[in-house]
């Protein structure tokens, strides 16, 4: 009684939140609507009027119904009952609508009645004689030819004995398994024609499709209680986070490109630096314009949703090798680009800033522990052969920190960058026991893509245990998502495993500390190598 009464809970508290977002004018969750309460109302409308097209066109019109007048549902856990109360309307009026239009006989259409009779007890006995056909057929010969013979010629197991030559007892025994493996065939073949006319991603796409057209809801304020108002705050930040989490690699690599510029003393410099950023985004932007389009498609035709699930995961190895491989261009290109325009224009590296041993060119702080600065911050562009930052705190296009690291390639405990490495990891690709970023690699994984023990990512989470994602969900034993694979999916058992309620409770404390890790360390070097080149030219003048 008390895992029905938390599933319950767990599907309304589910339903607000695609009603909210729906309200708002979001089709996409309105599609996760109508693919949740589709498969019921298809049943029920079928078990109605005992038409599969009719039944799908007046489960069709409910969801239309139900998207204009979204608005007026006073309770959105409540959902469900709303849902089935228009399609009762919507099935009441069907009725009435055959009952008006129904032939009635006269005496002068009698004859014509008549024989339209007769075709159509042809056309039935037809129907009836290919379903008892289809049935028979899944009997062995050994049942079906004694049960032919004792139903067609007088239910006569003397007869039937004679004819086949067999004994009365093997006759009356075959026969009763006959009658058994006959009825568990008729069972079989109600169940798989039903299973088969089970509503799928066309109906969603139909539904979608009729609507787009449509004006979204506009929510009335007088319905919402504090409480889904509240609701509603939360998923607009949840949004909000989930994109400034999922790409604050790149979000921080806008800042880094400031810094970058800052330093950059000549025009290949600048051009390097801003073809090696147009890369990272441009490698980010085909990520994600992808994976959307491998989900749509995916949702669209699910006979091959496994196929476009193995696309997703190619595309996040993909993200994986490319961001490895800019990272390392980046790390050997800049040092000896470096050293190249000294050669070529040392008259551009003549302030006391672009000096090799410059101390204006780092930050590090008279604290130390165990003869290793607290802190240490790289701010100049790398030069060749030039050691990365080392401290307990340290930031750089390499830094390698004893408690918290940030950069390029940072490796600590606590470590942001574009590839970061430690125990707790956040960045573009963040690998660790609690990772984070675009794609996170480790234990625990959350990300724009996550592949993890336990996997949460927006666009994909591939799993070993447990995945929850907004698209692709892939596992070994549970996974929550739209397109999910794996021993238990978006079911509450799933949803333990995935530990959905403590992620539903935690999930905007865990985004907006890795928005904060991300993003703060790059605004404030930023603006640290500015202020810093800002005093140079100052003091030169």
């Amino acid at each position: 009684m008390g895992l029905l009464k938390k599933r319950v809970n767990y599907k309304e508290s589910a339903d607000t939140n695609l009603v909210l977002a729906s309200i708002g004018g979001d089709r996409d969750a309105f599609g996760e609507i109508v693919g949740r309460y589709q498969s019921l109302l298809c049943s029920l409308a079928y078990s109605a009027v005992g038409d599969l097209k009719h039944s799908e066109d007046i489960a069709q019109e409910t969801f239309v119904e139900a998207w204009r007048k979204l608005d007026t549902l006073s309770d959105p856990a409540k959902l469900k009952a709303w849902l089935c109360g228009i399609l009762r309307f919507k099935i009441s009026r069907y009725r009435r609508k055959e009952t008006r239009h129904a032939p009635q006989p006269t005496d002068e259409l009698h004859e014509q009645v008549a024989e339209h009779s007769r075709v159509d007890d042809v056309v039935i006995q037809e129907q009836e004689q290919a379903l008892l056909w289809q049935a028979l057929q899944q009997l062995p010969e050994t049942y079906r030819e004694p049960l032919v013979l004792f139903y067609r010629e007088q239910q006569s197991v003397e007869h039937v004995a004679a004819e086949l030559e067999l004994s009365e007892d093997a006759v009356k025994q075959r026969l009763s398994r006959g009658r058994k493996a006959l009825q568990k065939a008729m069972i079989t073949f109600v169940q798989d024609t039903l299973a088969k006319s089970k509503p799928g991603a066309p109906f969603t796409m139909a539904v979608l499709l009729a609507i787009s057209t449509i004006s979204a809801p506009k929510a009335k304020a007088a319905l919402f209680s504090a409480g889904v108002a509240h609701t509603g705050n939360a998923i607009k930040w949840g949004s909000l986070l989930t994109v400034m989490a999922s790409f604050s690699g790149v979000i921080g690599s806008f800042f880094s490109v400031r810094a970058s510029l800052a330093q950059s003393r000549t025009e290949r410099e600048r051009r390097a630096t801003l073809k090696i950023v147009a890369l990272y985004f441009l490698v980010a932007a085909v990520f994600v314009a992808g994976m959307f389009l491998l989900k749509y498609v995916a949702l669209a035709s699910t006979a091959y949703q496994s196929l476009y699930a193995l696309g997703s995961q190619l595309m996040v190895f993909g993200f994986i090798a490319a961001y490895l491989a800019l990272l390392t261009h980046m790390l050997i290109s800049q040092p000896r680009l470096r050293a190249q325009e000294r050669q070529r224009q040392p008259e551009a590296f003549l302030a006391e800033y672009d000096q090799v041993n410059s101390k204006r060119r780092e930050y590090k702080s008279r604290l130390s522990l165990f003869g290793i600065p607290i802190i240490h911050v790289k701010l100049g562009l790398p030069e060749l052969h030039e050691k990365p930052a080392f401290g307990w705190i340290a930031g750089g296009d390499r830094a390698y920190g004893l408690v918290f690291a940030w950069g390029g390639l940072a490796v600590a405990p606590i470590s942001v960058g574009i590839v970061s490495l430690g125990v707790i990891t956040v960045g573009a690709l963040g690998f660790g026991v609690l990772a984070a970023g675009t794609v996170a690699v480790g234990v625990i994984g959350f990300g724009a893509s996550a592949i993890a023990y336990k996997a949460y990512g927006s666009l994909s989470a591939l799993g070993w245990e447990s995945a929850w994602s907004g698209s692709f969900a892939i596992a070994k034993d549970a996974a929550i998502g739209p397109i999910p694979f794996a021993t238990l999916t978006n079911s509450e058992p799933a949803a333990d495993i995935v530990q959905l309620t403590a992620l539903s409770q935690n999930h905007l404390w865990v985004l907006g500390a890795m928005s904060i890790l991300v993003i703060t360390p790059a605004v404030w070097h930023s603006n640290m190598v500015r202020k810093r080149i800002a005093e140079q030219h100052n003091n030169a003048e």
